[in-house]
């Protein structure tokens, strides 16, 4: 089946895979309008593809407050929006053990990007979503690490497994909706994520982005509503440990959802 959404709003599409998959959207025939903090990539990817395939919205997903504000003024503008997808991601490292590598309004912030602004930008877009009579969608870009915490970057491993369980609550809820919730979990990739570690050796980590954004968009057209790994990560264990949450979950969620 095609993806069936027809324009997109991509927030955190200024690098990386946001930026790897806003462009093979536009090369699917979708329209897209990227969100990020950096107007000088906003304005590079809509001279690169053309105002009528591409537009930009400036909007830092740390300022957790201006969420509803910003909604507004997307929708004001792109009242055509039928599919939000939040990716906006910031990875560091932290040795608990030692405060003084990482206080706790670093880890505060980092929980607030991966975290807050997803909960923030899902709660000022689902009236819109909710309103239409056609299909719509949010996805969610996750991480395997969801599943499997990365010991050296708890605050992102944290963030994403409280991601993850939202993105199943969300998803129950909106079952018999219009509202399809997608959650996209990519394996290392390499990207600026983790220039942290230093550019030469943070970007030589992962899979290629151009490769795993062709494998996400491929597995998006499949209609899959979990999209786990790549064709190059040893995703399969991933898969499994998933597959059986998943179970559990939709056996376990109808007790709980009259319960006061």
């Amino acid at each position: 089946m095609a993806f069936p959404y027809r324009h997109v709003l991509l927030v955190g599409a200024t690098s990386g895979i946001g930026r790897a998959l806003a462009d093979r959207l536009i090369q699917a025939g979708i329209k897209v309008t990227a969100v990020g903090r950096r107007k000088h990539r906003l304005d590079e990817f809509i001279a690169k593809h053309g105002e009528e395939k591409a537009s930009g919205m400036n909007y830092d997903v740390s300022d957790i407050d201006a969420a509803p504000q910003f909604a507004a003024n997307a929708i004001a503008h792109h009242p055509d929006i039928d599919c939000v997808f939040l990716n906006p991601g910031s990875q560091r490292k932290y040795k608990l053990t030692d405060p003084k590598e990482g206080d706790l309004s670093d880890f505060r912030a980092e929980m607030d990007i991966n975290f807050i602004s997803y909960v923030a930008l899902t709660q000022a877009f689902i009236p819109l979503l909710l309103s239409r009579s056609t299909p719509t969608s949010f996805i969610f870009t996750t991480t395997l690490l969801a599943l499997v915490p990365a010991p050296r970057i708890p605050a992102y491993s944290a963030a994403n497994a409280a991601l993850n369980a939202f993105v199943y609550c969300l998803r129950d809820q909106l079952r018999e909706s219009n509202v399809k919730v997608i959650e996209l979990a990519p394996p290392l990739v390499s990207t600026e994520l983790h220039d942290y570690m230093g550019i030469e050796k943070g970007r030589a980590m992962g899979m290629p982005v151009e490769q795993y954004a062709e494998d996400a968009y491929q597995a998006l057209e499949t209609g899959s509503d979990e999209i786990l790994g790549g064709s190059v990560a040893p995703s399969d264990a991933f898969q499994d440990l998933a597959d059986r949450r998943r179970k559990i979950f939709d056996e376990f969620a109808p007790m709980l959802r009259d319960v006061d």
